[in-house]
């Protein structure tokens, strides 16, 4: 199978370099040619437009920052459609608006070619070993012809349903971690007035009922001080801005969320939008004067997991 892939940052060069790892025919486009050529000295051919990779490959990867940038690959000039056609699969890995996926999908539809919704969620430490988790939105045809791309790049793959549901959980799911982030930046703080101890702190936390995937994360690096998850303030604010557009839509009345997106837009107004996301503790370090940090942590984190095939996860109903 040929794949093309769009998009070298900090996933997608991850899921890439998996593809790669694992023998997969791949050439890829990035606007930094330095990100290009460490994959062309890896074996990787190097793309020219959007439309040329489409022609030449069976499935085109997209992993991009914003979805106006999605859908300039996929509709602006020498974008996807100009080459899309039957046979053909575009696969949208971006954490994206579910609206624009679908409405982009339909146009993909429309040339005979498949579009299937399929962001990634789990930290770039488990992207980078192929052991992330990835959600799938597409119809159960074409879910069955990637999955064995996704078992490469992920461990768990889940079909969500039609294109347009991986999307929205994705956001949801990015909501939930990002209100667990804001809570554990505040526990630790208090943790720090009070006097305890951080390291115990954080012990506590882990073996408790408080525990989380964010907390097991990223309170290491927050610890640490590097607070380096390769994750910005802008991103999370495109994520929890999408959260809401989805519950917008479904007219569900929100409280934490404008709170959540309140915080860090003060956050990015102090200390700009590609500060790291876990420096939203330094709010309340500012606010208290208290520098939370403990020797002993991680100052990135990286997967224990061995890398191994992933598998379809199944969904237990009754």
């Amino acid at each position: 199978m040929r794949v093309g892939f769009i998009g070298l940052g900090n996933v997608g060069a991850k899921l890439a370099g998996t593809l790669l790892r694992n023998g997969i025919d791949l050439t890829v486009i990035d606007l930094d040619a330095d990100k290009v050529a460490e994959f062309t000295a890896k074996g990787a051919k190097a793309g020219t437009t959007p439309a040329a990779l489409m022609a030449a490959s069976d499935v085109v990867i997209t992993c991009l920052p914003h979805p106006t940038i999605s859908a300039k690959v996929v509709e602006g000039p020498d974008g996807l459609l100009d080459t899309a056609g039957p046979g053909k699969i575009w696969m949208e890995m971006s954490t994206t608006d579910a609206a624009e996926i679908t409405r982009l999908g339909a146009k993909m539809a429309e040339t005979g070619a498949a579009a299937v919704d399929c962001p990634v969620s789990g930290g770039c430490h488990r992207a980078d070993t192929g052991n992330i988790s990835i959600f799938a939105g597409c119809d159960r045809a074409t879910f069955e012809r990637v999955l064995p791309l996704l078992t490469l790049m992920g461990r768990r793959v889940l079909h969500t349903g039609a294109i347009g549901t991986a999307s929205e959980l994705k956001v949801i799911t990015n909501y939930l971690a990002t209100a667990n982030l804001v809570s554990c930046t505040e526990a630790l703080t208090v943790a720090a007035g009070a006097g305890l101890d951080l390291a115990t702190a954080y012990e506590a936390i882990k073996i408790s009922s408080g525990t989380s995937f964010v907390h097991e994360t990223e309170s290491q690096v927050i610890l640490n001080g590097s607070r380096d998850i390769s994750f910005t303030m802008d991103l999370v604010m495109k994520d929890i801005s999408l959260f809401q557009k989805v519950a917008d839509r479904a007219g569900v009345p929100l409280e934490l969320n404008p709170l959540l997106i309140s915080i860090f837009k003060d956050g990015m107004n102090r200390y700009g939008p590609r500060e790291l996301s876990p420096n939203i503790i330094r709010r309340l370090e500012d606010a208290t004067g208290l520098d939370i940090r403990a020797p002993g942590f991680p100052a990135e984190m990286t997967d224990d997991e061995p890398e191994e095939r992933g598998a379809e996860v199944k969904v237990t109903r009754g």
